[in-house]
């Protein structure tokens, strides 16, 4: 760990698993919106399936985006045990202190970050 990021290291760890926790619990509050919807023409109308579809391919969207800033937010977490947070994970260099305030779960730095596919 880089020697101007180690006053914060447990304001990084507390930033991301509290993000981390609210995640989880917005997937689990909202997985009913991914279920499957109930195509059968009785049980309602055209337009109210093809509006219940959109929603879900929507919610369903939403929780793709969610897991990734999951799997980010774990590969972080995984840094900072490691000693390895704050550090690009493509050239080695210290990531810029106001790129991890913005995002603690930021894995590379400024110059690497379109290297990142």
């Amino acid at each position: 760990m880089c020697a101007k990021h180690k006053g914060g290291l447990e304001d990084y760890k507390t930033w991301l698993v509290q993000r981390q926790e609210k995640l989880w619990k917005v997937s689990s509050e909202t997985a009913d919106d991914r279920q499957p919807v109930n195509l059968d023409p009785g049980s309602s109308g055209r337009l109210s399936r093809a509006g219940d579809m959109q929603f879900q391919a929507l919610a369903r969207e939403t929780d793709r985006r969610r897991q990734a800033e999951l799997k980010r937010i774990e590969s972080a977490l995984t840094r900072l045990s490691e000693g390895e947070f704050g550090y690009c994970v493509i050239c080695g260099e210290p990531i810029a202190l106001e790129r991890l305030t913005m995002d603690p779960a930021v894995a590379t730095c400024i110059d690497c970050a379109p290297k990142k596919s």
